[in-house]
């Protein structure tokens, strides 16, 4: 096979020669994939080929060796370690020649595709003289040559794990780079890549940075580089920086106020990028900080891991006021993208960094500013001033910032109305929001808002929901925070009076020709929902009456007219939205039962709605609506049974949509709502929810985060159905005991033993379900074999002493169920396992008012156990 023609081809403007080129090219593939993936290097590294076919093929290349998605994965890894060793040499030969091209684009691809194979390679304890072979091609002539090898170093340290490397090779790649970044290598781009290379082999450099005189070189190197006349060598040496303050942020102390003067000159001097990064060292410091301090409270006593060195505290004197500098660097035109990223607002955020780490003491340094600017002329000193002040309202304490915003709050009310430049507003209304999320509610004890002010706030907010897209946006984010203070107020709100005005103004926004803009749209439909959420039953009447105005606009947005694929997108956000606005509603009114009666008349013609919109197909939308449904099943009670022949379908697409997996997630949440709400009703639909939930579990190609939740939804299906789960005892209890073991032996980073513990949590919920579905049943016999087991590994995770909260509360119940459930049946497995005293005792101790419960309730089952 010609394959250039066809890589030209691949990237013809003609649509069919396009299709025909990926069609054969994937034939080749599926035919003969040595050959195929031996012609794809051959052409990467064949200097005579034109350049976008040698880009291309190496892209081919690399996407043959690696996938986002976890199961794509493992199937190409195996795929590469199971083709023939001749046919990978060849590969990898013609890779390693590719680096030395004098095409940049052909040796950067080159080393891309030289890193993935490593990542495969390398923890099979293959291709072992690949670093040597690099490492001697640094040392070479042409400069280009260099530049990719030191590239293709730092790729690999991206791609494999530090254990692989052994120390050796470390610091000789180590050397290797840092010579790279040293002034006397003459050519730029050699200095850049190898300046880029460090950032990724920082993590090998563990034992390098335990070494004072190596640590000390390395940090000479890297602010050295901070100052090269290179803008982006800078740039990529700040970012080094940036990530050693997280690493090894223990090291830093001898350095930091080097680095304070390197830093603070960059802010003030140089060229955007490079500033940025700057501001985004002492950013790192206060979430490295902030971490510390919220772990160990301040109290570092022998068995804190790090101490707090406390950079942050004895630099404010000199960094705030280098970050208030930063604040009156706005772009003209900032903030109308959602993305934007400026000076302005990297200081403001890294300001609100330093407050969350300081505390009061940021306050006295940051007031003369905000006085000092808030009312001169140039827009830029105002907002500066109303950005700062904003910037500081989380981390002190309420007692220093409520004086100062009792000072603040009329004027800022009367700039949102009046200040004639747009920045000013937007930045007033969204530091009345910060005011409102931090200072206002029933945990402050002094109220910000009064009966005599509640008026003029709610005013000058819906006053701004009429202003440009970005101010109204911010202003429906403060009217948000402002309904959320008031969440546990009793029977009457101080925003009942304004509550229908509020709705309205919330609804003529969401129907603003401009309101795509700014996410006002969403934000509009979010803070109606926290306002229906957060009201009282004197409004019930009212929310009642927006029931039939959502229906309404639901309604429109499904019917059937042919929509462009950008109208289509429109319409499944702006279905979402109100399906979003639904649930909430059902939550409320169905939670009470005088409005749940009045409320019911609609449930048909809601649920008629729900199914329309899944009859629209779009993941989102689908997530919402499964959300607004199961919340509708929880309203309804038994009679939702009449929805299920139809809505089955839906649910069952909803479990095996693997790919858009936070919506099998939901749907699965969304079985246990109606599990819940049916009860044994639920039986018909047993067999189809049970082989869907249990065949998602064999899955490897369902994200993990859903299986926890299968867990749980056996034990609702089992608490609904009762004896009837015999008929899926088997496979459900040889499900749990296999992931319940996979459980118990954990070692692995915070994010592996979160999700572990949910594992656990979910695998005790449904033994929970079980127990307590089988209870007072003649078949509770049939889960006596299960009880060793169950012990067992409530052992196991007593013995690991990892687990959470909410994972002891729920293990303290099951060994309750299973005592309460089995009865003398389970003394004696129960006064043979080898902690349950222990975890009992510990639990009957503990500080956590929901543990103790468990635990007292788990006590007393035993007891009667046992003296049965």
């Amino acid at each position: 096979m010609e394959v250039t023609q066809v890589l030209l081809n691949a990237q013809s403007i003609d649509g069919t020669v396009r299709k025909n080129a990926e069609e054969s090219l994937k034939q080749f593939q599926e035919q003969n994939l040595p050959g195929f993936l031996l012609s794809l290097s051959g052409e990467l590294a064949n200097e005579e080929k034109p350049v976008e076919t040698r880009k291309l093929a190496g892209l081919i290349l690399k996407n043959a060796l690696d996938a986002k998605e976890e199961h794509r994965k493992f199937e190409l890894v195996q795929r590469w370690l199971s083709l023939d060793g001749n046919a990978k040499s060849q590969i990898k030969a013609g890779l390693l020649k590719t680096l030395s091209s004098p095409v940049s684009d052909a040796r950067s691809t080159a080393s891309q595709v030289i890193a993935k194979v490593a990542g495969i390679e390398l923890p099979h304890k293959q291709w072992p003289e690949l670093v040597g072979s690099l490492l001697s091609n640094v040392h070479q002539l042409p400069a280009h040559a260099k530049q990719a090898t030191l590239e293709t170093l730092g790729y690999l340290c991206e791609e494999v794990s530090p254990d692989v490397i052994d120390q050796d090779q470390v610091n000789k790649i180590l050397t290797a780079v840092v010579q790279g970044m040293s002034a006397s290598e003459g050519n730029i781009d050699v200095r850049l890549a190898a300046t880029r290379a460090l950032y990724n082999a920082l993590g090998f450099a563990q034992a390098n940075f335990s070494n004072d005189m190596e640590r000390d070189y390395l940090m000479r190197v890297v602010c050295e580089a901070t100052l090269s006349p290179e803008v982006r060598i800078r740039q990529a040496a700040f970012e080094c920086l940036v990530s050693i303050s997280s690493t090894y942020y223990e090291k830093l102390a001898p350095y930091i106020q080097d680095i304070f003067n390197i830093t603070a000159k960059a802010v003030r001097e140089d060229e955007e990028p490079v500033a940025l990064q700057a501001i985004e060292f002492w950013s790192s410091i206060c979430d490295e900080e902030i971490d510390i301090l919220e772990e160990y409270g301040g109290d570092f006593t022998g068995d804190s891991d790090i101490p707090c060195f406390y950079f942050i505290k004895q630099a404010i004197p000199a960094l705030v006021p280098m970050l208030l500098e930063t604040l009156l660097k706005q772009e003209e035109d900032q903030d109308q993208d959602e993305g934007a990223w400026n000076i302005a607002m990297a200081g403001g955020t890294c300001l609100g960094l330093v407050a969350r780490t300081v505390g009061d003491d940021i306050v006295p340094l940051v007031v003369p500013f905000i006085e000092e600017n808030v009312t001169k002329p140039d827009w830029r000193q105002r907002e500066a001033a109303t950005y700062a002040f904003g910037s500081i309202l989380e981390g002190p304490s309420p007692a220093k910032l409520i004086p100062l915003v009792n000072v603040a709050l009329n004027f800022m009310l009367s700039a949102l109305t009046k200040d004639p430049n747009s920045h000013v507003k937007d930045t007033t209304a969204w530091t009345l929001g910060r005011i409102f999320e931090f200072l206002h509610g029933s945990a402050v004890d002094s109220p910000i808002i009064t009966q005599a002010n509640c008026q003029q706030i709610v005013a000058v907010l819906l006053q701004s929901m009429k202003d440009t897209p970005n101010v109204a946006e911010k202003a429906c984010g403060a009217l948000y925070f402002l309904a959320q203070g008031y969440e546990e107020v009793g029977p009457s709100s101080p925003l009942t009076p304004f509550f229908q005005e509020i709705v309205q103004s919330l609804l003529t926004v969401t129907h603003r020709e401009d309101a795509r803009e700014s996410r006002l749209r969403t934000a509009a439909y979010e803070t109606l929902n926290e306002v229906v959420r957060c009201s009282t039953d004197e409004t019930a009447p009212l929310v009642l009456q927006l029931v039939p105005v959502i229906i309404m606009e639901l309604h429109n947005t499904v019917e059937g007219q042919k929509l462009s694929s950008d109208e289509r997108e429109k319409q499944s956000e702006l279905q979402g939205l109100l399906c979003g606005c639904l649930q909430v509603i059902i939550q409320k009114l169905g939670s009470s039962e005088s409005t749940k009666y009045l409320f019911l008349q609609y449930a048909d013609q809601i649920m008629g709605l729900f199914l329309s919109v899944f009859a629209c197909r779009s993941a989102t939308v689908h997530e919402e609506a499964m959300l607004a449904i199961g919340a509708l099943a929880y309203a309804t009670g038994p009679d939702f049974a009449k929805y299920m022949p139809e809505f089955y379908r839906y649910l069952e697409m909803g479990l095996q949509n693997f790919e858009e997996y936070q919506v099998c997630a939901v749907t699965v949440g969304v079985v246990g709502d109606i599990c819940r709400a049916l009860e044994e009703k639920v039986v018909p639909y047993c067999d189809g929810i049970m082989t869907q939930l249990l065949k998602n579990l064999s899955s490897n190609q369902l994200h993990r985060s859903v299986k926890p939740p299968i867990f749980s939804c056996f034990g609702d299906i089992a608490l609904a159905v009762g004896e009837y789960f015999e008929k899926y005892l088997m496979w459900a209890m040889s499900a749990l005991q296999s992931a319940a073991e996979l459980s118990t032996h954990t070692t692995g980073d915070d994010e592996l033993i979160e999700y572990i513990n949910t594992l656990r949590n979910g695998i005790l919920e449904a033994y929970s379900g079980i127990f307590q579905g089988f209870k007072n049943s003649p078949k509770t016999q049939l889960l006596i074999p299960y009880a060793p087991h169950i012990l067992q590994f409530l052992d196991g995770i007593y013995m690991e002493k990892d687990m959470d909260d909410v994972v002891m509360k729920t293990a303290i119940g099951v060994l309750g169920d299973l005592a309460d459930t089995l009865g003398s049946h389970a003394a004696s497995l129960i006064q043979q396992s080898v902690s349950s005293k222990d975890f009992l005792n510990e639990c009957l101790s503990s500080e956590d008012v929901m543990i103790k419960e468990s635990a007292e309730w788990a006590k007393l089952a035993i007891s009667r156990a046992i003296s049965v």
